[in-house]
C-alpha cells in the first residue's frame, strides 16, 4: 500500500473512532499537485473537531506520519492537517456547507471510503 493510501485509511479509521460526520475522500491525483486525497469531516461542535483532529494527529503519528502544517485548531470551525499526500479538512458543520469543499473539488473523484479498509 502506497503512503498517501495508508496516510487516508488512518486517518479514516481516526475520524470514525471519534465519530466524525460525513467522512468524504476525494481523490486529486487527476487535478492537482498539492496532495493525492482530500479528506473531509465534520464534527457537531468545537470540541469534538478539535477531539477529531487530535485523534488523526495521535493515529497518523505513531504510524510515523507528522503533519507539515496544521492550521485552525484554536477556532476549530475548520481545521486543516497538510501531510504532503493527504490533507485532512475537518470542519464545524455550518463551515462545511459555507466552504463546500465538495463543490469546488468536484473535478476530482469521490471515492468510496470502504476502499480504504
Amino acid at each position: 500500500m502506497n503512503n498517501s493510501k495508508e496516510m487516508t485509511s488512518l486517518a479514516i479509521k481516526a475520524l470514525e473512532d471519534k465519530k466524525g460526520n460525513d467522512i468524504q475522500v476525494i481523490d486529486i491525483r487527476e487535478v492537482s499537485v498539492i496532495a493525492d486525497y482530500f479528506i473531509i469531516a465534520s464534527g457537531s461542535n468545537q470540541n469534538q473537531v478539535q477531539a477529531l483532529a487530535d485523534n488523526v494527529e495521535e493515529t497518523l503519528g505513531r504510524a510515523g506520519y507528522e503533519p507539515r502544517q496544521t492550521e485552525g485548531y484554536g477556532t476549530a470551525t475548520w481545521i486543516l492537517m497538510d501531510y504532503n499526500d493527504i490533507i485532512v479538512h475537518i470542519f464545524s458543520e455550518e463551515e462545511r456547507l459555507f466552504y463546500d469543499l465538495e463543490r469546488i473539488w468536484r473535478d476530482g473523484k469521490t471515492v468510496n471510503i470502504e476502499e480504504f479498509k
